[in-house]
């Protein structure tokens, strides 16, 4: 099996494919900070079950 040198289009997909992670990842993390603000911020209570229904 020979040892081929990296297409062009090759390169190009990988940097592409990199930006796509990264941007998927902050919008993560945006998310989980977003999450956490809303449920430190005091404002934020568990449904109350009633009973007798």
């Amino acid at each position: 099996m020979t040892i081929r040198a990296e297409h062009e289009i090759h390169q190009r997909r990988k940097g592409r494919n990199i930006g796509v992670g990264l941007m998927l990842a902050a919008f993560v993390v945006l998310i989980l900070a977003l999450t956490f603000v809303k449920i430190t911020g005091g404002d934020f209570e568990m449904p109350r079950i009633e009973e007798g229904q």
